[in-house]
């Protein structure tokens, strides 16, 4: 069998009451891969027990696409240090929302489900955005009904 050797870039981690109003979850986000060409950033949360509940990645050249046209990204040294700081920046105090809906607002065109959102107004749990592109946000907060992270908005 042959052993797969993965190479940890960076690695950014955070605490954060998600999935319980009180209780802490964990949130990291890793860059990963040897090489560019292999690399992924993957974000994950696992609950205050210790099960994974959410877990998305995208490769570091997807990610790199969206920024190319509008970044000075001439080398691979130029572009892992842009991954590193997207990293860093994925845990700015401003994508964690408490709570992820407030009592005033209202769903629009970008509520991808109506129900959870409005679930969502009712439980008060808190939510977080992030990113993996220059053009699109990812708002996700735990379902108490379905028991899982779900998206509660999606936008530009």
């Amino acid at each position: 069998m042959k052993k797969k050797i993965i190479l940890l870039i960076a690695i950014i981690g955070f605490a954060y009451a998600f999935s319980d109003p009180v209780k802490q979850d964990t949130f990291k986000v890793a860059i990963v891969g040897k090489q560019l060409s292999e690399m992924k950033l993957v974000f994950t949360i696992h609950s205050f027990n210790g099960n994974e509940i959410y877990k998305q990645e995208v490769s570091a050249n997807e990610l790199l696409k969206s920024y190319l046209a509008s970044a000075e990204l001439k080398d691979e040294e130029d572009k892992i240090n842009f991954l590193k700081e997207e990293i860093s920046y994925f845990f700015d105090e401003k994508h964690f929302l408490e709570p992820a809906v407030t009592e005033n607002e209202n769903p629009d065109k970008n509520v991808p489900d109506v129900a959870f959102y409005n679930e969502l107004k009712k439980s008060g749990l808190n939510g977080f955005e992030y990113r993996f592109s220059k053009d699109k946000s990812y708002y996700i907060a735990w379902s108490e009904t379905a028991q899982k992270v779900k998206v509660y908005y999606r936008c530009c």
